[in-house]
């Protein structure tokens, strides 16, 4: 026999309150006593109750759905698993929509569809797109940024964080340096391809190339693999753990040691880059931080609620593993 799911009407007889003030709880509208959002809680809580998400949207033009939109590499899912979370804390369900291979500009095109076809209620893109409409304000992204390429949001400072990587270098002994950055069109890797410009023209260093590309191991094992023998070169910073990891694979397929040869860094901490071996020098990012805040800040949004107010603290650390050290002639 099939099981019966619990109605709002049960719920209110259950709670001792009118279906009425269910419906205002569910719907998040405020202003009920705490005794009574209590009752409520409880009364849900015991029954197993469920909103019909069929039902409710027909009744008030909203799904119950918010969908997360991420690009076809690998490195979010420590910021999606706590935007999910978030979400779902909230009475949310979740979509996450993979767009594989899809540019920026695409991928915005795709999360505005979304929303045009009434299918969610709002949408988190993972990774920044183009500047939305201001009207725009059901797509909210994780690390948006003002015209200025100035962080606003609860992301990383890409560019102080890179400076701050390349000055922590420079402090070791590295004078002559390669840049192995992300595509052009990807405003984490302008920013951070700006933040190494920043500091080897500050600390009078050599740059021996900045190099855009994709986000594969396969760029940082192209880049590596056609250095000259006698490069100088003794520090690549890669503008990610996967083009690192393919630097790395370069270098001690030419008979380089890392980090004796050459030292690699990587940026985002991705959770196997601690365990291969040597294990990757990175740049640590709080991503789920940014990943819940972003989250409050679009369920505010559908909601009509006041945008919180962002975390606090650092959202990044650079953290040197075994892929870093002096370089030879400098090596006590």
């Amino acid at each position: 026999m099939e099981h019966r799911r619990p109605t709002l009407r049960e719920v209110a007889s259950l709670a001792g309150v009118s279906h009425q003030t269910v419906s205002r709880y569910l719907r998040h509208e405020g202003g009920l006593r705490d005794k009574t959002v209590e009752q409520v809680e409880a009364a849900i809580s015991e029954l197993g109750y469920r909103p019909n998400l069929v039902a409710r949207s027909m009744r008030t033009r909203q799904t119950g759905l918010l969908a997360i939109v991420l690009p076809g590499w690998a490195g979010a899912e420590r910021t999606m698993a706590a935007a999910s979370e978030e979400a779902r804390a909230a009475g949310y369900r979740v979509e996450v929509v993979i767009a594989v291979g899809e540019d920026p500009a695409a991928l915005g095109t795709h999360a505005r569809d979304l929303l045009a076809a009434g299918l969610v209620d709002g949408v988190l893109s993972v990774t920044p797109i183009p500047p939305a409409p201001p009207d725009d304000e059901l797509l909210v992204q994780v690390g948006e940024y003002d015209t200025l390429l100035r962080a606003v949001d609860a992301v990383a400072d890409d560019t102080t964080t890179m400076e701050d990587l390349v000055e922590k270098l420079a402090g070791m002994g590295h004078r002559h340096l390669l840049h192995i950055g992300g595509p052009e069109d990807w405003l984490s890797a302008r920013l951070r391809l700006e933040g190494y410009r920043n500091a080897v023209a500050r600390l009078g260093l050599v740059s021996h190339g900045e190099l855009p590309g994709p986000w594969l191991p396969a760029r940082g094992l192209e880049v590596v693999s056609a250095l000259p023998e006698d490069s100088p070169v003794t520090a690549v910073v890669a503008a990610s753990d996967h083009i690192a990891i393919g630097a790395v694979r370069a270098a001690l397929q030419r008979g380089w040691s890392v980090p004796e040869r050459l030292s690699v860094t990587g940026w985002d901490d991705l959770w196997l880059a601690r365990f291969v071996t040597p294990a990757l020098s990175t740049v640590v990012v709080d991503r789920e931080s940014a990943g819940r805040h972003s989250m409050r800040r679009l369920i505010a949004a559908v909601r009509g609620e006041p945008e919180p107010e962002p975390p606090s603290g650092p959202l990044t650390q650079i953290t040197f593993r075994e892929t870093t050290a002096p370089p030879a002639d400098q090596a006590p």
